[in-house]
């Protein structure tokens, strides 16, 4: 019945801050931005890897989200690397504070957490 997710979509703040965050620290690949006037909201496109699956939006005054300790909703978003201390490496070079690194007591493979500019919690998990 599924095929797969098809995208995410994250309402932002700060609109310039977060597509800064996701296209020039993530380096996530910008496919599309409009600027619809009648919602006066930002739409970015983006791909991850290639393969479109975010959604960024901007939005007058949106609600913050609560997100710890265990809001209900979206947990986290979790990205696939190849090399997670390689990542966290990159990611601090770019002035992105990341947790220590753990491991996946069942899977055995390191994994840690960061967040996004508005405190969203993003994940990257050994491939």
């Amino acid at each position: 019945m599924f095929n797969r997710i098809h995208h995410i979509a994250i309402i932002c703040s700060d609109y310039e801050q977060s597509k800064d965050f996701y296209v020039n620290k993530l380096e996530f690949e910008v496919l599309g931005e409009v600027y619809r006037e009648e919602r006066k909201s930002w739409k970015l496109d983006l791909a991850v890897n290639g393969v479109y699956q975010i959604e960024l939006f901007s939005f007058e005054n949106p609600p913050t989200r609560p997100s710890r300790p265990e809001a209900q909703g979206l947990r986290h978003l979790a990205f696939e690397v190849d090399d997670v201390a390689e990542t966290i490496v990159d990611l601090n070079k770019k002035g992105i504070v990341t947790e220590p690194i753990r491991v996946d007591e069942f899977t055995g493979k390191q994994f840690t957490f960061f967040t996004d500019p508005d405190g969203l919690p993003l994940e990257i998990y050994q491939k």
